[in-house]
């Protein structure tokens, strides 16, 4: 798999866990007392970053061996170069 299709298909998984965003927020906020999180925000960021970093490491299993370190630092490059964009869209 090239560098391209990893990006693109961790841009996917990106896209697809900030839709589910507005969802966290309010599970978050009806089970304020159950959770005890402190920021929603920063717990949901979390959460986003999480399911990129997992999943970019799931696509390179599934297409060949349990990813080298090098793979997972090329998946970690991608996804920490969308970060701004994560947090925005978070944060505002």
């Amino acid at each position: 798999m090239s560098e391209d299709q990893l990006e693109a298909l961790i841009i996917q998984v990106i896209n697809g866990a900030v839709t589910t965003i507005p969802s966290y927020l309010n599970e978050i906020k009806e089970n304020k007392e159950m959770l005890k999180v402190e920021n929603p925000q920063e717990f949901v960021y979390g959460i986003v970053m999480g399911m990129a970093l997992g999943m970019g490491g799931a696509i390179l299993s599934a297409q060949k061996e349990i990813p080298t370190e090098e793979d997972q630092i090329k998946i970690r490059d991608i996804v920490y170069k969308h970060i701004p964009e994560i947090r925005e869209r978070i944060f505002s």
